[in-house]
């Protein structure tokens, strides 16, 4: 020890031994570290926070994992593969995993939901309940009844979702129920306990008797007779009701199974087994890619949607699938709509024909889905768009209250449920009648009509905020809007991203069409219609100036042929168009070469030519919305810069063409001011006075102009009032100048 004397010494040598100087050390170097921690922590802290968050709430994700029966070993080492990818994928993304088996029978083959293989069975439910799946949430989901072996992957999930329709057992084929399946059995549902032990093993073993008891603790349970001899050793029993006989065979309906605590949830559909489980449909996809990768195609959908694009859509799709094994496709969706009855037909059969589990349809949308166009691509599993592409609202046909009534059934009663999304939402795309709400419910928001709301079994939990439809105009939605209406599962601003967000390393091989398709589309854009008329035009004005029938005529025949042959087969154009123009072409060379007078044949050809070619750009003959009051517009501006732009080349043609060395003969030059000034002379010169009073014989038909012979003099006349005939008698009534008028007398 050190005496008082050496520390004294110490003190005296080492001031800051002192006890005041020691405390003021102390509290100056927690002063330094209290600083450090008031100025330093905030920033770490508000680094580390959204990770903290983000790993105390990850993302919830679900996958669909269709089990197709009966239960195969193939179709168990398919559906472990398709969850081990599942989970890695989660796993590297940090997400919470919800892994959804459905056990789906063929449609039309209900007999296939029995027979399942019991070792794949057995296999695949050890898979389901072991430690590979321990952090993952699994629920099966039952959309159809499942009896035989197929029963003990079901209760190895950790949930059981059944539609009102299914029934669960009973689960034994054979004959005779082994120890080996007795053992099986109890495993399996002793690992979950989702059923009951003595429940799934009175699903297996017919001879068994199954009793639901209730203590004195309020429990129920189930039991067995010999299981209720022990219990009454523990506890008093108040009730012991017999579920099934021995020598029955035991199944438990969708009402039985939840009111027993078998079932989780009752669900009519997608959609509500997803609001079961609490998961948004945007997090929850069918990934075929999960079984070995993506094998994509992209199919283009653009201009009028129309009977015979959905056949070739159809057409092409069934073909990849058949040919090359296909497992994903990109519906490139470029429309305005159309026919809403072949519309619905597309959508049927994106929706139904194509297995979700084996296919999976993403609709790309870079700039617009009218109409319904968005109803082709709302039944799509996907939907990707632009942030500022169009979905919904009025479209290029406005369709009639029949089809919209008609289209509306199909919506409500068979794509919403299939695709799991409000069918007020999807309707109100197409119906300007339709009013839409957002409603409310302990913070989960949702969009309903009145209808919708009212079929809700939780109707008055819902509380009803604000109108998102304008009345009468259909829901017309940005990709922004309709990402937060969660009709949208990604905005992107191009195709690269796309690319980027479903693992694409290259594009998606582009099922094309003939080359026809590729020529009628280019020949529909726009700009290459509008150089069609212009080039029409001109060879046309050119015909006029030359000649006989030249190169002129020709090229101008062409033109306005392609022009209305892709119009036709583009579905904008019907021989209506085609006969208005032909008419109106007609009338303009009356007018020109037979008829010349007060400009009636002129006026009505022009009309009628401009008529057809406005027609023959869009899908309607009078605008009845937005839409199509913009196009329109559209229409009359592009035939507006067809005619300026024909006028400006006649006018350079008249100045140039003549005078070309090489085209100088195609168009005959027009007179210069000398030439014509002398014509002009010539014809003020001809006196025709010594005709008035004479007769002479037509050489062609007056109507009403054409030329007379008198004597030996051929002179141009006009008839007076009515046709004459080509060699009839004509009197001269009237000279002005050149110009003689005759009336037809008898010979």
């Amino acid at each position: 020890m050190v005496d008082s004397h050496s520390h004294l010494r110490l003190v005296e040598r080492y001031p800051l031994l002192r006890p005041a100087a020691a405390f003021s050390i102390v509290r100056n170097c927690f002063w330094v570290v209290g600083s450090a921690i008031v100025f330093l922590l905030p920033p770490v802290w508000s680094s580390t926070l959204p990770a903290a968050e983000e790993a105390a709430h990850p993302v919830q994700v679900g996958r669909f994992i269709h089990v197709e029966l009966p239960l195969t070993l193939r179709t168990f080492e398919r559906t472990r593969r398709m969850a081990r990818r599942a989970v890695e994928q989660a796993q590297r993304e940090k997400h919470r995993l919800t892994l959804i088996f459905s056990f789906d029978v063929p449609r039309g083959q209900k007999e296939f939901s029995q027979g399942s293989d019991f070792s794949a069975s057995y296999d695949l439910a050890k898979y389901i309940s072991g430690d590979e799946l321990a952090g993952v949430r699994t629920v099966a989901y039952l959309p159809q009844p499942v009896i035989g072996h197929a029963v003990l992957p079901i209760i190895a999930c950790q949930e059981i979702i059944m539609s009102p329709e299914a029934v669960l057992g009973p689960a034994g084929d054979e004959k005779t129920v082994t120890p080996t399946l007795r053992s099986a059995y109890a495993e399996i549902a002793g690992r979950r306990l989702t059923v009951p032990v003595p429940a799934a093993l009175a699903l297996l073993d017919p001879t068994m008797e199954l009793l639901q008891v209730e203590t004195d603790a309020l429990q129920k349970t189930l039991l067995t007779p010999e299981e209720l001899e022990a219990l009454k050793q523990k506890h008093t029993i108040r009730s012991s009701v017999v579920l099934k006989r021995a020598g029955e065979a035991c199944s438990f309906s969708a009402r039985d199974a939840r009111r027993l605590g078998l079932a989780t949830y009752l669900a009519v559909d997608r959609r509500e087994v997803l609001k079961a489980l609490g998961l948004p449909p945007t997090q929850v996809a069918d990934d075929p890619s999960l079984e070995g990768g993506w094998r994509p195609i992209r199919v283009d959908l653009k201009g009028p949607i129309r009977s015979d694009v959905v056949s070739r859509v159809q057409r092409m799709i069934e073909d990849q699938i058949r040919e090359h094994d296909v497992n994903f496709i990109c519906l490139w969706i470029e429309s305005a709509g159309g026919s809403l009855v072949d519309a619905v037909g597309l959508a049927n059969f994106l929706a139904f024909s194509l297995e979700p589990g084996r296919v999976r349809t993403v609709a790309y949308i870079p700039h617009e889905a009218r109409a319904d166009a968005a109803l082709v691509a709302l039944a799509c599993d996907h939907v990707v768009m632009h942030p500022q592409a169009i979905l919904g609202g009025s479209g290029a046909e406005q369709p009639s209250d029949r089809d919209i009534r008609d289209a509306l059934q199909v919506i409500r009663k068979e794509l919403a449920p299939r695709k799991g999304r409000s069918w007020s939402l999807m309707a109100a795309l197409l119906d300007p009648k339709l009013n839409v709400f957002r409603v409310t419910r302990l913070g989960e928001a949702e969009y309903f009509s009145d209808e919708e709301l009212n079929e809700q079994a939780d109707k008055d939990a819902w509380k009803k905020e604000a109108l998102i439809t304008t009345p009468g105009v259909p829901l017309k939605l940005t990709g922004v809007q309709a990402e937060q209406y969660h009709l949208v599962n990604r905005l992107v601003k191009n195709f690269s991203e796309f690319k980027q967000y479903y693992g694409l390393e290259n594009d998606p091989h582009l099922v094309e069409p003939g080359w026809a398709d590729f020529l009628i589309q280019a020949l529909a854009s726009p700009g290459l219609a509008v150089l069609l008329l212009l080039v029409g035009g001109a060879a046309l004005y050119i015909e006029l100036h030359s000649p006989g029938i030249g190169i002129g005529g020709f090229v101008a025949a062409v033109c306005f042929l392609l022009f209305f042959w892709s119009r036709y087969l583009g579905g904008t154009a019907g021989w209506l168009e085609v006969t208005l123009f032909v008419a109106g072409i007609s009338c303009l060379l009356l007018e020109l070469f037979v008829l010349p007078g007060f400009g009636i044949f002129g006026l009505g050809g022009g009309a009628l030519v401009l008529a057809s070619l406005i027609l023959a750009s869009q899908t309607f003959i009078w605008p009845r919305n937005e839409y199509q009051f913009n196009q329109l517009q559209t229409s009359l501006l592009s035939i507006a810069v067809a005619v300026v732009g024909l006028v400006v080349v006649a006018v350079w043609l008249r100045r140039r063409l003549p005078r070309s060395r090489v085209l100088g003969n195609i168009m005959l030059a027009p007179p210069s001011a000398e030439e014509a000034e002398t014509i002009r002379r010539r014809e003020m010169l001809v006196q025709l006075q010594d005709l008035l009073g004479k007769r002479g014989v037509t050489t062609t038909q007056l109507t009403p102009s054409g030329k007379a012979r008198f004597d030996d003099l051929l002179v141009d006349v006009l008839a007076d009032g009515e046709v004459i005939s080509r060699g009839a008698t004509v009197e001269v009534v009237e000279v002005h100048g050149n110009r003689v008028l005759v009336k037809e007398v008898s010979s």
